[in-house]
């Protein structure tokens, strides 16, 4: 089969029509066969005049062009600003590039939450408000999520008055205020017999802990490592979550990717506390030109020489190599000291270290992010808050521990590469949103985000639904 394209003749005297003639040729490469049948050659000519209709129809599908152009880009401009990202996977040592322009999550309606109920326990003032009256720290440090959910829950439209009716039910006991008078941070030493009285309590005056065991039940553990209520590893994991929680739902700052005791329960990893209004007073202070003088920033406890601590070391050691490798060098701003004013520098920096500490989770995760500065994340195998659905590998750089003496090599090789597609993400309204709690709750929040992870165990964890489901 052959296929020409001509144009044909154009009579200068008529030029009403014209167009291209289409032939096709259908040959028989058998020329006795040829012969044989008298020429049995085939040609069909198909014509196609449309000078009187070519000039509309260009103009049709030009418009339709646009037309739908447009509306396409509206579409992604509007959703490119509530994206969530999902299921986004990383093991590399080397630090996580952000490729992919867009915003780093998405968000949905408050209609997901329809018809999701919980219940809060109007418990003992005992149990929680009687600690923010004795320290009002306790409702701003960075342990004060246990506050912040519980309030933000009572003015909530899924929060019911009718625990018949409730799918879950929270209890707020806060274990995180009795802060140490010797150095001021957080005794966990009553945590277990705080919360233990607290279950004792509701089982005898009411049936819904008894008939699950607490399946559906909610608390939270904004420490170190979660549910076993102790500040270090060790001590962690031989104490063990206790019994009485196993079977309950815990929101907890403390997350890795890998098997360990203190997450063996049914849990939701959360961004620690950040008071909004100090994020927003760091924000109002920063430098007008909105410059950013601060290659490398880090301020807290750095160790020149780590102490022993039953065999191990404050940071696995790996503040000090920071320390040790960087320490004086000119584009690194590393400070041992404290300072309250220590966001007005983040706020002027381009990279944060968020290494380590006793624990794999760090403040500084979300005080850098909310306030613009790429978090490099320091901690081999830590799960970040919400990881199902926000996508920390686009604003923010992984390095593993064993990298660290390489740091300046990575920061200036993303500095070089992709470091203002991650600045662009990290500037989306609603990835801040989602790492800051509010009271009340915000669409798209912290709060918000922890109901759309207990809208995701409705079929698992709910009595009630289960009961309807059955019937």
């Amino acid at each position: 089969m052959s296929l020409d394209i001509k144009r044909p003749n154009i009579n200068k005297t008529k030029k009403k029509k014209t167009g291209f003639v289409v032939k096709m040729q259908l040959n028989n490469n058998n020329n006795n066969n040829n012969n044989n049948r008298g020429g049995n050659k085939r040609n069909i000519f198909i014509f196609f005049f449309f000078k009187n209709y070519y000039t509309w129809i260009l103009w049709f599908f030009l418009s339709l062009y646009f037309f739908t152009s447009y509306f396409s880009v509206e579409d992604q401009s509007s959703t490119s600003s509530i994206r969530l990202l999902s299921n986004h996977k990383t093991s590399s040592s080397l630090p996580s590039r952000a490729l992919i322009e867009s915003s780093a999550i998405k968000t949905t309606s408050f209609g997901l939450f329809s018809g999701m109920k919980i219940y809060v326990y109007d418990l003992p003032a005992s149990f929680n408000v009687d600690w923010v009256t004795a320290s009002d720290r306790c409702a701003s440090h960075l342990f004060a999520a246990e506050v912040a959910i519980h309030r933000a829950l009572l003015s909530s439209d899924v929060r019911t008055l009718d625990p018949q009716e409730a799918d879950f039910f929270f209890v707020p006991v806060y274990v995180s205020c009795n802060f140490s008078t010797s150095n001021g941070f957080p005794s966990l030493s009553h945590a277990r017999s705080l919360l233990s009285s607290a279950v004792d309590f509701l089982s005898v005056r009411h049936p819904f802990w008894n008939r699950t065991q607490g399946s559906d039940h909610v608390f939270v553990a904004s420490h170190d490592f979660g549910a076993c209520f102790h500040a270090m590893e060790d001590m962690a994991i031989e104490e063990g979550i206790p019994e009485f929680l196993k079977k309950s739902i815990i929101l907890q700052t403390f997350g890795v990717k890998y098997k360990h005791p203190c997450q063996e329960v049914e849990h939701v990893v959360i961004p620690p506390y950040i008071p909004p209004e100090s994020v927003q007073r760091a924000i109002e202070k920063a430098p007008v030109t909105g410059r950013r003088d601060i290659w490398a920033f880090f301020r807290g406890k750095m160790e020149v020489n780590p102490k022993n601590i039953s065999g191990r070391f404050y940071s696995k050691g790996v503040r000090t190599a920071i320390l040790k490798k960087f320490g004086g060098r000119r584009r690194f701003y590393l400070n041992r000291h404290r300072f309250a004013g220590y966001r007005s520098e983040i706020v002027r920096s381009v990279f944060c270290l968020c290494p380590l500490g006793w624990a794999p989770w760090s403040p500084r995760l979300v005080e850098s992010a909310v306030l613009g500065c790429v978090p490099v994340v320091i901690a081999d195998g830590i799960k970040l808050p919400f990881s199902e659905t926000v996508r920390w590998p686009e604003i923010s750089l992984t390095v593993a521990e064993k990298d660290v003496r390489s740091l300046r090599k990575i920061l200036e090789h993303v500095a070089a590469t992709n470091l203002s597609v991650i600045q662009r993400n990290l500037h989306e309204p609603v990835f801040k949103r989602a790492l800051l709690y509010n009271v009340p709750m915000k669409e798209g929040d912290a709060t918000w985000h922890i109901l759309e992870s207990l809208w995701r165990k409705l079929d698992d964890r709910s009595y009630r639904r289960s009961r309807v489901l059955s019937q």
